[in-house]
């Protein structure tokens, strides 16, 4: 008898503690998109810019403040230039991955820590925030946060 009731409680116990993810949600581990983040961030730290860019639709929105105020369109060709002259500047950037967050089927939102030292031995350390968006397995929008007047100091 104690030994019936102990495999309840502990079967009643398995069964309260499974959770079940809201309607929609995709679980990070079955986020096709969580993998092209990572891949994304192993191009920019090798300054393959070209490929980075191509993970990008033809024209891609973004949101950044190193573009100006609003939602600014821009090529393939564009972003790579972007990061291109960014590593003229500061030829060893790098980004660190703080935390990798899938928000459903289409968006991932990536806290990171960028990093690098220019010419003349000034370095920078940046916290930002992406919010990517993918449409068939491409990044649609980019949209970067960031502390504009920290990134100028």
């Amino acid at each position: 008898m104690k030994k019936a009731t102990l495999m309840f409680l502990v079967s009643v116990a398995l069964v309260a503690c499974h959770q079940t993810p809201p309607s929609g949600a995709v679980p990070p581990q079955n986020n096709p998109n969580e993998a092209l983040v990572q891949q994304y961030f192993r191009y920019f730290n090798q300054h393959d810019w070209a490929k980075m860019a191509a993970m990008y639709t033809e024209t891609a929105q973004f949101k950044d403040p190193s573009l100006g105020a609003g939602i600014v369109p821009q090529t393939r060709a564009q972003i790579a230039q972007k990061y291109a002259e960014l590593n003229a500047v500061f030829p060893d950037v790098r980004d660190s991955l703080v935390q990798v967050y899938p928000a459903g089927a289409q968006h991932v939102v990536v806290e990171f820590v960028s990093k690098g030292t220019a010419p003349d031995g000034s370095a920078f350390e940046l916290p930002i925030c992406t919010i990517f968006t993918f449409e068939n397995g491409l990044i649609s929008r980019d949209f970067t946060y960031y502390d504009n007047f920290e990134a100028g100091k």
